[in-house]
């Protein structure tokens, strides 16, 4: 047999084997959220505006890629107020604080920007309405999240009682039971929020809601995406951070809605690849807290790997937006 030339050697190379064929379903809606986004624009304008350091009270939102991003800005984030320095701006995250935060700030007479989530701050007003009409009040939420944490801190201690699962609904013994209201976290999931909600309402016939739903558009939004592509998935990439608990909801709403395996990724570099054997059809979404970049690194990453076709799942468009403070916008 005559030698291979070096034409016949170079279609002979292992990396040109035809690779296999995938299918990424990619969830519409995803990733940012008009509160995310908002709380970000308010970083970088304040970093704009008044220059490096600016003090950021939390992560401004649930992202490592955003908060070290903001990082190389000039940003420098902190757990408690009394880590920054007298003469600094601070800005409080996306997920709220307690009552007791911008009094302190206030106390000490630092400039501050709240970068709170308008519709987390919607549920503010509704637990201060509920305690002033006297009702004893429920928060349905996780414990020790920092949404929860503000929201509880925005009335006295012990006037707001969390409840987390359907058991805590069913043992609750509330002091006036004609006379309660709940609340929840704008973050969680929508079909575990309902059987909540639907004992409480077995059990309390006249417990006061709120007007319109506590759980946010882009949560709801994004789980109905995730239900969607998962019957159709072989598994299911959800980008964004283990402490995002709307993240960490689409992980559990693709698994329930018929995806066999399900997988949070911060980055592309988590992708655990031996999962993927024998898998020909991935769902991709995003956390309200992850950015677009994110899911563009993990769609490259499969494209270097598998033949990849990318076919978009919509079931909803988004038009949300949240003005900026004066003090930061554009016309100020």
């Amino acid at each position: 047999m005559p030698p291979l030339k070096k034409a016949d050697r170079h279609v002979s190379a292992a990396s040109d084997i035809p690779r296999l064929p995938m299918t990424v379903l990619l969830a519409e809606p995803r990733g940012f959220c008009a509160g995310v986004d908002r709380a970000i624009q308010i970083v970088e304008r304040a970093l704009e505006k008044y220059g490096a350091p600016v003090y950021v009270r939390h992560e401004i939102v649930h992202n490592r890629f955003v908060v070290e991003n903001l990082e190389a800005q000039g940003a420098v984030f902190v757990e408690e107020l009394d880590e920054v320095p007298d003469d600094a701006h601070v800005i409080f995250s996306a997920h709220g604080v307690p009552k007791s935060v911008p009094s302190n700030a206030e106390a000490r007479g630092l400039a501050y920007f709240d970068a709170t989530c308008p519709l987390v701050s919607k549920v503010h007003v509704e637990a201060e309405r509920h305690f002033e009409a006297n009702r004893e009040i429920l928060l349905i939420g996780h414990a020790g999240h920092p949404e929860v944490i503000g929201t509880m801190g925005q009335l006295p201690e012990g006037a707001v009682t969390l409840i987390e699962t359907v058991a805590d609904a069913e043992a609750l013994t509330p002091q006036n039971p004609e006379n309660l209201a709940f609340i929840t976290q704008t973050t969680l999931s929508v079909d575990d929020t309902a059987a909540i909600v639907a004992v409480l309402g077995h059990r309390f016939p006249n417990i006061a809601g709120p007007h319109k739903e506590d759980i946010c558009y882009a949560t709801t939004n994004r789980q109905a995406a995730v239900k969607a592509i998962a019957p159709d998935s072989d598994a299911v990439i959800v980008i964004g951070a283990p402490n995002s608990s709307n993240s960490m909801r689409l992980v559990e709403v693709a698994e329930r809605a018929g995806c066999p395996h399900a997988f949070l990724v911060q980055r592309a570099g988590d992708i655990d690849w031996s999962a993927f054997e024998g898998v020909s059809s991935v769902g991709i979404t995003a956390g309200a807290s992850a950015p677009e970049i994110l899911v563009d690194e993990v769609i490259d990453a499969f494209k270097a790997r598998y033949n990849v076709t990318v076919k978009p799942v919509m079931v909803s468009r988004e038009r949300v937006q949240f003005k900026l403070p004066r003090a930061l916008s554009e016309q100020a």
